[in-house]
């Protein structure tokens, strides 16, 4: 019995593995991670660059010796991170449109219009008897 409820339970663990959901989920995380590293290093290099003479002028190594200069570079990840996302999904969101308008200029469904035709065929048919 207690075999049978560990090949239960495996069995289980398996099919919840094996949705789709939870394998695509996995992949969305490993792939933000990453993202989320280049974008903080894409930053990082801009806002050194961009804010150096500043940092200069103002004697200070960095953002983060400011007063809560660590919030602030957390903000302007945030900000561009979310930019870059609304970016993406905007771009996603064009090329479903732009899909859905070729599916209604394609037309009807040949093979719809076939079992169509096929369909009131039968039908006379059947009404002259033959």
């Amino acid at each position: 019995m207690t075999q049978r409820g560990g090949s239960s339970f495996l069995n289980d663990f398996k099919d919840f593995i094996n949705k789709g959901n939870v394998v695509d989920l996995a992949v969305a995380v490993v792939i933000g991670g990453a993202f989320g590293k280049v974008v903080d290093a894409v930053v990082s290099l801009v806002m050194t660059s961009m804010l150096q003479p500043v940092l200069k002028a103002a004697k200070v190594d960095s953002i983060n010796a400011w007063p809560a200069g660590a919030v602030i570079v957390a903000l302007i990840n945030f900000l561009v991170i979310a930019f870059v996302v609304f970016l993406i999904v905007r771009a996603i969101e064009a090329m479903k449109r732009q899909e859905e308008a070729r599916a209604v200029d394609a037309g009807p469904d040949p093979q719809a219009v076939l079992a169509a035709a096929a369909t009131r065929l039968a039908e006379a048919l059947d009404r002259r008897g033959l």
